[in-house]
């Protein structure tokens, strides 16, 4: 493990899927529109990938089958600038909302897609909109099965929509509800104001004031000496994106400070030192110990 003297290495990832993917606009675009939709996805992925070489920074892109299928080229040039590829699902469906045969069937076909796409193995997912939940713990068992190494989709707060408390709050080994073992590297929270604050990236990273956040996250780095998990949307550094009519809520959480994100980011990147997950799986040394089934936590007490 890291000792107290080694810099910290913290995992960057990027969600690779367009504006009208996004859950909170789900009441106004239906699934039937997305390929008539503007895909913009594209270039500012396009955008990130400049901005990562610009600072020498390696990151992990969790790709949409969607974006795969329409646009196998992108990730192609992915995968050719030395960054690492894994599955963000096929549909942007919440898991929760399916059975686990079709969540089944879509795990596969979305790694199966990107394997064929950059022929190399794919070792990581992570579920749209953090949807593996005490509810669809079962997920972690599919994702076994079909051969992952990690997963990176509990979110150890309370939300409306996702999250588990209670669930481990750094990168572990945990056991799956059949008694399989697992690497689930959590969305990063830091303990401050007497609560657990999400600090990861995504809204929280537009919503909050930037000091906040690097605070929290200094605070996981330097006194607690843990990495971070952070993440971003290709369609947040996009502040020009049609403007979809929706609930107030909604548009609050999409549209916000949209202008601002892509020169936090690159503040951010200029203060933090960052990675694909794999790699800071493999300095914390789980990713490879996990292929020989060492004594796994459980994913969290309370949990199953």
């Amino acid at each position: 493990m890291v000792d107290s003297c080694t810099p910290i290495l913290n995992a960057m990832t990027v969600d690779v899927e367009d504006y009208f993917h996004v859950a909170a606009l789900a009441r106004s675009i239906d699934r039937s529109r997305w390929d008539e939709m503007e895909f913009r996805a594209g270039a500012s992925t396009r955008r990130l990938l400049d901005l990562f070489e610009e600072h020498q920074l390696k990151a992990t892109f969790f790709v949409l089958g969607w974006v795969a299928r329409r646009s196998p080229e992108l990730i192609r040039e992915i995968h050719s600038r030395g960054h690492e590829i894994a599955s963000h699902g096929m549909s942007h469906k919440l898991v929760f909302d399916q059975t686990p045969q079709e969540f089944a069937s879509e795990t596969y076909e979305s790694k199966a897609l990107l394997e064929d796409i950059i022929g190399a193995p794919v070792l990581g997912y992570r579920a749209s909109t953090y949807s593996i939940t005490k509810r669809s713990l079962w997920a972690l068992d599919i994702l076994k099965e079909a051969g992952f190494s990690y997963d990176s989709s509990i979110f150890p707060i309370s939300h409306d929509v996702y999250g588990i408390p209670d669930a481990p709050q750094t990168p572990s080994i945990i056991t799956t509800p059949k008694g399989a073992s697992l690497v689930e590297f959590p969305m990063s929270t830091a303990p401050m104001f007497g609560t657990r604050l999400p600090v990861s990236g995504g809204g929280y990273f537009r919503l909050l004031p930037y000091w906040l956040t690097r605070h929290g996250l200094r605070k996981l780095n330097d006194r607690l000496r843990r990495p971070f998990i952070f993440y971003l949307h290709p369609w947040e550094i996009d502040p020009d994106q049609p403007r979809i009519p929706t609930r107030w809520l909604s548009r609050f959480r999409h549209y916000t400070n949209l202008e601002r994100c892509e020169g936090r980011l690159r503040r951010l990147i200029g203060e933090f030192r960052f990675a694909p997950v794999r790699d800071v799986l493999r300095r914390q040394e789980l990713l490879d110990s996990s292929l020989a089934q060492p004594q796994a936590a459980p994913v969290g007490a309370g949990i199953r």
